[in-house]
């Protein structure tokens, strides 16, 4: 039994030592294959569509996305604990700003009213008892009829009795705003849009009750990158579009921009206003076009021509000897049919337009006609 596990440990460790070495032979023969391809595609030249970059006047449009908000909203919350007695709204109504909303019971408010203004009524009478017998005490004082022991007495005797009386009259102003409060109200004009209870619900201070929205004026939050806060400003006007209203032409304008980007996103947030003349409902899901400052003469090339190295923007160059180059370009606005180019390339440059999954540096190129003419029969 022992020679048998042993024969089988060798043939295992024979067969494992074979799988290593065709294993190796084979990633060796695809490493030379792949040396001998790149030799041969450097010596041979690649059929490329070509051209310069070219001055243009570029309009830049920055498209975001957002959500039609309300341009005020609020929750409006019960300020006392106590029982929902009557509700005189309902969701969908017009709300002015003061109208009464709900009531609530005013059982126990009564009551806690009724003892706050018995205890004021008692505190006051000592206070003005208190105030009478010192202004008589300090006559006689001085007379010289009492000692100044006696008159301090009175006069400790006021202080205190004026402290209760003020601490009676501001219990009994706390419990006229709660009895006030037992009427819930609007906070500004709006339309309620949800309404949390029905009558006979028991709320606690600062339960929200209603929320409550204006939507006579909707607005959109974006985010603008850092690279395109130099095309908007506010009162810049807005097309937005709406999946949910495909045929209404909707027109905003920008109310605010925020002075302090939001890091690490670097991009800064901005409300666009929107006039709600067309009756739109909020919450809708809407896409906002804005139109930045022409920018003339600038330096484009096509967006194909654009390729991504280790998250570096670069392009192909073709030098004199037709020879493929990568070159690092700082890029300013993008489109669908522009890439503004800020630094790297001049109009002398030649660049490869496309094919870049075909060549790397070092392949030589030649000039595709057909794909040029095919170019510049759509130009």
């Amino acid at each position: 039994m022992f020679i048998q596990n042993r024969k089988l440990r060798i043939l295992g460790i024979i067969c494992l030592v074979l799988l290593v070495i065709m294993g190796w032979r084979i990633i060796s023969n695809m490493i030379k294959a792949r040396e001998r391809a790149a030799m041969i595609s450097l010596n041979r030249p690649i059929v490329v569509p070509l051209g310069h970059p070219v001055r243009a006047s570029v309009v830049p449009t920055i498209k975001f996305s957002g959500t039609l908000e309300p341009d005020w909203q609020a929750q409006v919350a019960a300020k006392i604990d106590a029982r929902l007695e009557k509700v005189f709204v309902r969701e969908g109504d017009y709300v002015k700003k003061g109208q009464v909303l709900c009531r609530f019971e005013k059982v126990d408010s009564d009551a806690d009213l009724m003892n706050a203004r018995g205890a004021y009524q008692d505190a006051k009478a000592n206070y003005e008892k208190a105030q009478l017998d010192f202004d008589r005490y300090k006559k006689l004082f001085e007379q010289g009829a009492i000692s100044e022991q006696s008159l301090d007495n009175y006069r400790f005797a006021l202080s205190n009795a004026e402290g209760k009386f003020k601490s009676a009259r501001g219990t009994l102003q706390g419990m006229q705003s709660r009895f006030n409060e037992t009427e819930l109200t609007a906070p500004a004009d709006g339309i309620v849009y949800k309404r949390y209870y029905q009558e006979g619900y028991y709320a606690k201070a600062a339960t929200p009750v209603f929320a409550i929205a204006d939507i006579s004026k909707l607005k959109i939050t974006i985010h603008i990158p850092e690279g395109n806060i130099r095309d908007v400003a506010v009162g810049n006007k807005a097309k937005i579009k709406i999946d949910a209203y495909p045929d209404k032409q909707i027109d905003g304008y920008i109310t605010r921009i925020a002075p302090v980007a939001d890091l690490p996103s670097h991009t800064f947030m901005a409300e666009v206003g929107v006039p709600n003349l067309e009756n739109l409902k909020a919450g809708v899901y809407a896409t906002v076009y804005l139109t930045g400052v022409p920018r003339e003469n600038v330096l484009t090339i096509p967006p194909h021509a654009l390729v991504m190295r280790d998250d570096q923007r670069t392009v192909y160059m073709v030098d004199e000897s037709a020879v493929v180059t990568s070159k690092v370009i700082d890029i300013g606005y993008v489109d669908d049919q522009y890439i503004e180019v800020v630094n790297g390339l001049t109009e002398a440059d030649v660049i490869v337009t496309g094919g870049q999954n075909k060549i790397r540096e070092g392949n030589k190129v030649v000039l595709d006609n057909d794909e040029n003419q095919k170019n510049g029969d759509k130009k």
